[in-house]
């Protein structure tokens, strides 16, 4: 399905993507800190952070994204073969954007350390939205340097891609959730982030020169379900090449 013919209902009662990934017998991990998983993960293990108080990670409440990093080595060693580990960030969501960063990682400012952020300049927003994408980035150099110390003993990779934009007061918009026809760019266009170590790209016979070359090119959500079918190399009539963002960038066949 695509955005124009996606139904629920029809969604929850068919495979996806992790369904056929496991049953072609890859080890996979969802990894849960942002309210649930949606049925997305439903039938393969699922581990949902533990929110008890833990000072600089979780306020009992919420955690920090940097607290799906605990415990990756061991959950690494645990699977079997080709495996997978899907995080579910927390990231940027609001209303709460001062929930998503500890206070020294405020730099921006003045932010707005409150929920009813009508009560706030757009500056402030700005600038606390700001600070929960400037965490992102460090959460994420964390991870990679992660992946990137386990090369000796895996072929590692990333992929990093947001379900959404957000609007932050522009022509009075504020969060997210407009219809697609009407929403605009800053609550549809998303980042999309690629890492391999050069294990990685060597064994899957990936040049990532023409991925750089590539990086330009307009994606969508869609194009994940195939491009992760196809970099693992799982045959099914599902997966489409000219969807797979890898595609047209591998010379050869692992």
């Amino acid at each position: 399905m695509n955005r124009q013919n996606f139904d629920r209902s029809r969604a929850d009662n068919q495979d996806n993507v992790l369904d056929i990934l496991q049953r072609a017998g890859i080890s996979l991990l969802w990894k849960e800190n942002d309210g649930g998983d949606k049925n997305v993960a439903k039938n393969i293990p699922l581990k949902e952070l533990a929110r008890d108080n833990r000072e600089g990670i979780c306020d009992g409440d919420t955690c920090y994204d940097i607290a799906m990093l605990e415990n990756l080595d061991q959950e690494i060693a645990t699977q079997q073969g080709n495996r997978m580990i899907f995080m579910h960030f927390i990231g940027s969501h609001g209303p709460t954007y001062f929930k998503r960063y500890p206070k020294e990682m405020a730099v921006y400012q003045p932010d707005c350390p409150r929920a009813d952020i009508e009560n706030c300049s757009v500056e402030q927003i700005v600038n606390t939205y700001d600070n929960t994408i400037r965490y992102s980035d460090y959460v994420m150099s964390q991870l990679l340097a992660k992946l990137d110390s386990l090369q000796d003993r895996y072929n590692t990779a990333l992929i990093y891609i947001s379900d959404h934009g957000e609007s932050l007061g522009e022509n009075g918009l504020f969060l997210h959730g407009m219809p697609y026809s009407l929403a605009p760019e800053y609550q549809t266009r998303v980042p999309l982030l690629i890492w391999m170590s050069s294990g990685f790209s060597q064994s899957k016979g990936i040049d990532v020169e023409c991925l750089r070359s590539n990086s330009e090119l307009p994606y969508a959500h869609q194009n994940l379900f195939h491009s992760l079918l196809g970099v693992m190399d799982v045959s099914t009539k599902a997966y489409q090449a000219n969807l797979d963002l890898f595609a047209k960038c591998r010379t050869s066949q692992s």
